[in-house]
């Protein structure tokens, strides 16, 4: 009997989930990806210039918001998503594929090490976030349009 219900609730569950995340363009998925390493960028940032007191966790889950954006981003970036969405993208990023991909490595690594650093301390954050904080600069300098 149950079996009769179960499988209903589900599909009736996640079309709606499926049907939402498939909407959504590479543009407009690749934006809330920035914003929420934006968001982190912020978090580490104002600990970092002592605007907010360092908390451990809570560097942490921002770090871990880095590490997480490293991953699939790339991939958010497919042929004819130049335009659209006020995207900030460059067509470097196509045309120097190469390069991007290149960028990208080299922040999932940083983002990885600073995750991995485990920064317990406001003096152990700054070496395991400056290093993150550089690679978003240079990415941005060569593959975001200025605002």
């Amino acid at each position: 009997m149950l079996r009769k219900y179960l499988l209903p609730t589900l599909v009736l569950a996640v079309i709606p989930a499926a049907v939402a995340l498939a909407g959504d363009s590479p543009q407009e998925r690749r934006h809330d990806l920035m914003e929420d390493v934006g968001g982190a960028a912020k978090t580490i940032g104002k600990m970092l210039k002592e605007e907010a007191p360092f908390d451990a966790m809570t560097a942490m889950e921002a770090l871990e918001v880095w590490a997480g954006a490293a991953e699939p981003f790339g991939e958010l970036f497919p042929e004819g998503s130049d335009t659209g969405y006020d995207t900030e993208a460059r067509s470097t990023i196509w045309t120097d594929r190469a390069g991007f991909e290149q960028a990208l490595a080299e922040f999932k690594q940083q983002a990885d090490a600073a995750v991995a650093a485990n920064p317990q301390t406001l003096a152990e954050l700054q070496p395991a976030a400056g290093p993150v904080f550089k690679a978003c600069k240079n990415c941005h300098e060569s593959y975001r349009v200025d605002d």
